[in-house]
């Protein structure tokens, strides 16, 4: 995650001062269970599995952006998703942490950042999202969730 001062994958000014930036932990209520949102980045391209392949939307600030606008910007921006955000007590005063509950009818339209999506359970999102720093926030909301596993 970036610290502040530098630029965004596309060139867009990150926020000189925390926080930061922010992760948005979309999660849905399915007959399965709860699912989670990751999305695959398509900078190392489609077969890539390393770290930093799959995230949970997130992304930096812009300067003097409320943080509260940088999340609901970030979820629409990567999955064209507009949904009510609540703040976790996750993340620290660099990086803020949200969750957010999709319906299971949501449609999830991926912009030019990523190349696919899945709705996983809690410990597929948890195991593809590396290191470990990406798949924290996941960990986090899964337990308040009280998703089995976690």
């Amino acid at each position: 995650m970036d610290q502040g001062g530098g630029r965004t994958w596309d060139g867009r000014p990150v926020s000189p001062e925390p926080p930061y930036g922010a992760t948005v932990v979309v999660y849905r209520r399915g007959v399965g269970g709860v699912e989670f949102l990751v999305l695959h980045r398509a900078h190392e391209g489609v077969g890539y599995e390393g770290e930093w392949a799959w995230t949970p939307p997130s992304g930096a600030r812009y300067p003097g952006e409320p943080i509260e606008e940088c999340a609901a910007r970030e979820l629409r921006e990567e999955t064209g998703l507009t949904l009510p955000l609540e703040r976790t007590g996750y993340g620290d005063e660099r990086w803020y942490v949200y969750m957010a509950e999709a319906e299971p009818g949501d449609e999830v339209r991926l912009g030019e950042e990523h190349d696919r999506c899945e709705w996983v359970g809690a410990e597929e999102a948890i195991r593809r999202c590396l290191p470990e720093q990406v798949s924290a926030p996941l960990r986090s909301v899964a337990r308040d969730l009280e998703v089995d596993g976690c």
